[in-house]
């Protein structure tokens, strides 16, 4: 990669959520939004808001920003925008327009500014949608994201909640994000490990999804702050459990040494907190636990879907060239909503 200025990286992307406990609890004061058009609001968690404009038209509303995650503007930029772009994908949808969201603090160098919006530029114009304006504060910190409208049908609109007794789990980008960016702030991270994080981050969902267009899906989330374990648990609700294979989990290789040096996250720790009583592990190494916590930036599409088009799906995704995995398996309600073995 070409050298680039660098700028102040403590620990962002999605470890810069609000961890889901604080979150639900300020949700839940809400009153609920009363529109039959309103297909999918904010009362189960998923990926964006879909509203109803005629019987073949729907259009799905999502935004996201976040404080820098690595040290390069432009490829903030890129993973920024990518992340931001991937809850079109999550539910089945094209992107249409994105509006730049920026936090820059007013002393700071504007070049820096300007690669950050060139990377989150060319991520829009690689997914087939437009650039159409933004809003810009000053703040401390940096900040960068996009608020990103698209379109889908409304019947086949995806849903994180819809999964079904005897479906597969796909996951189509590796785990471990977060736990080499914090290994990586500290200088502890390979090279190796660095560059194959970057490059999941900032690839876009958008292959991946359209390789899923072909085959009937009943679930689709993307696995970002809350980790694979949060998202796995809003798939399931109270109505299934999932029985996850520890693995089958693909996985960015080295971080099975940060972990036993304890690079880890805050944020990882604050899912842990929030999903204990929800898992049961067994016998599952420590550093699997933290890969199934940690919080994920950018990161892969979660999908359920009948077995016999899986391993068809995975195999398509697979050719991608990233990490990706038959993780586990939807059934029937038990005790506990995700088992790992």
């Amino acid at each position: 990669m070409e050298e680039r200025k660098k700028i102040f990286c403590r620990g962002g992307g999605c470890t810069a959520k609000l961890g889901p406990a604080a979150l639900k609890k300020v949700l839940a004061k809400l009153p609920p939004m009363e529109d039959e058009n309103l297909l999918v609001g904010y009362s189960h968690g998923d990926d964006g808001a879909v509203y109803r404009i005629s019987e073949d038209l729907a259009i799905i509303h999502t935004l996201d920003f976040f404080p820098p995650v690595v040290e390069d503007p432009y490829l903030f930029g890129q993973i920024a925008a990518a992340n931001a772009l991937s809850d079109i994908y999550a539910m089945g949808g094209d992107v249409k327009t994105a509006l730049n969201i920026v936090c820059f603090p007013e002393q700071e160098d504007l070049n820096l500014l300007g690669e950050i919006l060139a990377g989150g530029s060319d991520k829009v114009r690689e997914s087939g949608g437009v650039l159409a304006g933004g809003h810009s504060i000053a703040d401390e910190e940096i900040k960068y994201g996009l608020s990103v409208c698209g379109t889908v049908h409304p019947a086949r609109m995806l849903q994180n909640n819809t999964c079904r007794s005897g479906d597969v789990l796909l996951l189509t980008k590796p785990l471990g994000v977060g736990i080499v960016s914090a290994a990586g702030r500290l200088g502890a991270a390979s090279g190796e490990a660095l560059d194959l994080a970057a490059e999941s981050m900032r690839t876009l969902n958008r292959r991946a999804a359209e390789i899923l267009r072909k085959y009937q899906v009943h679930a689709c989330t993307d696995v970002t702050g809350f980790g694979l374990l949060g998202h796995l648990s809003e798939m399931v609700e109270e109505h299934h459990t999932v029985l996850l294979e520890g693995n089958a989990l693909p996985f960015i290789p080295g971080c099975e040494e940060y972990v036993e040096e304890f690079y880890l996250t805050a944020a990882a720790q604050r899912n842990r907190n929030h999903l204990q009583d929800r898992v049961e592990f067994c016998s599952v190494p420590f550093y699997v636990e933290e890969l199934l916590f940690d919080p994920q930036t950018s990161g892969g599409l979660l999908i359920s879907m009948a077995p016999e088009e899986g391993e068809r799906a995975l195999r398509q995704i697979a050719a991608l060239g990233l990490p990706c995995g038959r993780i586990g398996r939807i059934v029937d309600r038990k005790e506990k909503s995700i088992y790992v073995r």
